[in-house]
């Protein structure tokens, strides 16, 4: 088997190679004739020898021990010569050379850097330097996106978390590349010619390496901070302390990832907004059609790969938080501006709303003007808002149907007055007792609607239940319908499947799909997620924390009219405890049990002592105290003159 063949057989998740091939240690002797060998193919010229020895790097550095002392030398030298491979000028080299080179650089990326300065300092440089040479930009794409494999295999904490998650620095790099990419791919919307405009369209909306990684940390820190399910944590004090410190870095991570990108988002839809206006106010030929082409090409930019996950996850009640709403409330508020008035800009110059509009249609004539109080206009004029279950839902058996086979299912929409069966043209069963039953309810003790069974084909009973399979609506009260199926006999040798092909039926809340909406522009869209995901924030800022579960456990003590009589203090390991000194402000001599009590606003001198204040405890607890302590009510004597 070749070498090229075992280095793909590497990448495959399912095959372990590295025990087989690695059995013995590497000898220092065996990688540094890998050396020379790659030393004098460079300097004749020999691209064959070349790319063999490059795959050959590729198997070595993933599966055998580089980290011997005797072999740091020969790691060093074969890095010099990758390098020297990779800084070669663009004429000297090619292109599949290049991205041989690349990949071994990426396979050997913790071997060749040991330290993590070393490798921060590398990706730092490629990740800032990328645009500059072409190798450089071709080993960033591939370092990218084997972390953005790695990453998503990963849960949040593991021993490699560290590793494929890269630091806030190169983070921030990355996030740069794409915006820098973002708004390149919008402003060409503009100034690309049409044959290119035409191109670039049949590419979008592939993500860039750059892109695909960034989508893969957000993927990476959402998901885990989703699946974590607080009622599933072990009630034990070390587990609970400890998942509660991980949805707190997680939380911490995702604020700090969130806030990089909804800056980045602002500057893409500011460019997106400048590109907008100016195709309007041009007077190109195919102004109509690179307006429709920009609502395309930025689903493939950041707002359309990173955003519409981002608002989705942070309406999760584990992101709901109020350090989350304070911090991303006002970059969310600029971007509730942008993407509507974007959307907006781009609605009202298209061909089908010019025409339909309201707005422009001709006024009351002058002799019957009339002042009418109307909505203002806006993004979501005139589109149609897609409702839920508008295309129906499709409930069927297997097809054709077997023995012993039963089928029971429930269709609920919520807010139906009535729903509209219709069935496919092909249901049939074999005998006329092999049934479907229809309910109008949430089971089958609801009331029965209808039945059908059997076949017009001349095969089992040759009959079917009443007029047969329904050709027409069926109409059911309400908003939930149950359906029964079950196959009662057994297949007979000269029945076709035709015959027993089962039933398939669509349930909908309205006679026809005709006014089902395709769907919302995209910037439409987002601009109301982004107006929901903002509301919900506010709601937060105005509600403030939500009350935690030690909170509604301590509830009692918290209203404890004695606890409130204390001074308390925080000691140096962040304990509260009550204060030894006595208490600052005067207090009053009793307290209502039935009003809520404060503390007065004056403040005495340090040091000066005051009564404490009597709580009048209700008649029947003050009775029981004098039962167990056996001393009854002090009677009243009268004085004797």
């Amino acid at each position: 088997m070749c070498i090229h063949q075992l280095n793909l057989l590497a990448a495959s998740s399912n095959l372990h190679l590295g025990p087989f091939i690695g059995k013995q240690p590497m000898e220092a002797c065996h990688f540094s004739s890998i050396c020379d060998v790659m030393e004098k193919a460079m300097v004749n010229g020999d691209t064959c020898i070349i790319r063999c020895i490059l795959v050959v790097f590729q198997v070595v550095f993933q599966f055998f021990n580089l980290n011997a002392e005797q072999n740091r030398d020969c790691v060093k030298r074969s890095g010099l010569l990758l390098w020297q491979l990779l800084m070669a000028p663009h004429d000297q080299i090619e292109p599949e050379i290049q991205r041989e080179v690349c990949l071994a650089i990426s396979s050997g990326l913790n071997t060749l850097y040991q330290s993590e300065l070393e490798l921060n300092n590398l990706l730092k440089f490629v990740f800032t330097e990328g645009e500059k040479n072409s190798g450089l930009s071709q080993l960033r794409d591939v370092i990218l996106n084997n972390l953005a494999n790695q990453l998503q295999k990963n849960r949040f904490g593991s021993e490699d978390d560290d590793h494929y998650r890269l630091k806030d620095e190169l983070l921030q790099c990355i996030l740069k590349t794409v915006v820098r990419e973002s708004c390149l791919l919008i402003t060409k919307c503009q100034t690309v010619s049409k044959e290119d405009l035409q191109k670039l369209l049949s590419t979008v909306p592939a993500a860039s390496p750059s892109l695909r990684y960034l989508m893969a940390v957000q993927n990476h820190l959402l998901s885990n901070t989703i699946l974590l399910h607080p009622d599933d944590i072990d009630d034990s004090d070390s587990s609970l302390q400890g998942e509660t410190m991980k949805v707190q870095e997680l939380q911490t991570s995702i604020l700090s990832l969130a806030s990089k990108i909804l800056v980045g988002c602002d500057e893409v839809l500011e460019t997106l907004q400048q590109v907008t206006s100016s195709l309007i106010n041009s007077s190109i030929s195919d102004r109509e059609a690179r307006l429709r082409g920009l609502e395309q090409v930025t689903k493939a930019t950041m707002l359309g790969h990173l955003l519409p996950v981002l608002l989705t996850s942070l309406m999760h009640p584990n992101l709901q938080t109020l350090t989350l709403a304070d911090a991303l409330m006002p970059q969310l508020v600029q971007l509730v501006l942008y993407t509507s008035q974007t959307a907006l800009l781009l609605k009202t110059h298209s061909p089908l709303f010019v025409e339909d509009s309201p707005l422009n249609q001709s006024p009351n004539p002058p002799s019957f003007q009339i002042l009418e109080e109307r909505e203002e206009p806006g993004f979501l004029t005139g589109l149609k808002i897609p409702a839920p279950w508008a295309a129906g839902k499709t409930v069927e058996t297997v097809h054709p149907v077997r023995d012993n086979f039963k089928f029971k299912e429930t269709v609920h929409i919520p807010g139906a007055r009535c729903l509209y069966l219709r069935f496919d043209p092909r249901c049939s069963s074999q005998y006329d007792y092999d049934k479907l039953v229809i309910y109008a309810g949430p089971n089958t003790n609801s009331r029965k609607v209808s039945e059908y069974g059997g076949n017009t084909m001349g095969y089992g009973s040759r009959s079917v239940l009443g007029t047969g399979w329904p050709k027409d609506l069926v109409k059911v009260e309400g908003d939930t319908v149950t359906f029964s199926f079950e196959m009662r006999s057994g297949r007979e040798h000269n029945t076709p499947d035709k015959a027993m092909w089962g039933f398939s039926c669509t349930v909908r809340a309205q006679e026809s799909s005709e006014d089902v909406s395709g769907g919302l522009p995209f910037l439409a869209d987002l601009a109301l997620g982004l107006s929901v995901l903002a509301c919900a924030m506010l709601r937060i800022l105005y509600n403030g924390p939500y009350i935690t579960r030690e909170e509604e456990a301590c509830h009692d003590l918290l209203c404890s009219k004695l606890l409130q009589r204390c001074q308390w203090q925080v000691e140096a390991n962040g304990a509260i405890s009550p204060a030894l000194t006595p208490s600052p402000s005067p207090l009053p001599l009793t307290i209502d049990e039935e009003r809520e009590f404060t503390y007065p606003s004056d403040v005495l001198m340090p040091g000066a002592c005051c009564e404490l204040p009597r709580i009048h405890l209700p008649p029947g607890i003050m009775g029981r105290l004098r039962e167990l302590s056996g001393r009854g009510r002090p009677q009243f004597r009268p004085s004797i003159k």
